[in-house]
């Protein structure tokens, strides 16, 4: 059976963009209540954030650079909230273990 392919468009990008704020409005709430709690942990999960911050970016800019995300402007907003959202639901699923 074959799979289709799902269309680009400005609806699909603001569905997506939704979910990775939800994701990301969650991320921001463990993480807050892990660096308040302060210690060795909430020191480790600051540094973690802002390196994994770092490289995300990166990695995105490399993306653009190259030209993997895409001809169109909705491709590209697209893939941009896929890149981010993958590392957002890793740290959420991260978290929520404890």
């Amino acid at each position: 059976m074959r799979r289709r392919r799902r269309t680009t468009t400005w609806a699909s990008v603001a569905l997506d963009a939704w979910t990775l704020g939800i994701d990301a409005k969650t991320v921001v709430g463990l993480r807050s209540l892990k660096l308040a709690a302060g210690g060795r942990a909430a020191k480790a999960e600051s540094r973690r954030m802002l390196s994994e911050k770092a490289a995300a970016a990166q990695a995105w800019q490399w993306l653009a650079f190259t030209g993997g995300l895409g001809t169109s402007a909705p491709v590209a907003a697209s893939k941009t909230l896929r890149h981010y959202g993958r590392k957002v639901r890793a740290n959420r699923r991260r978290l929520e273990k404890g």
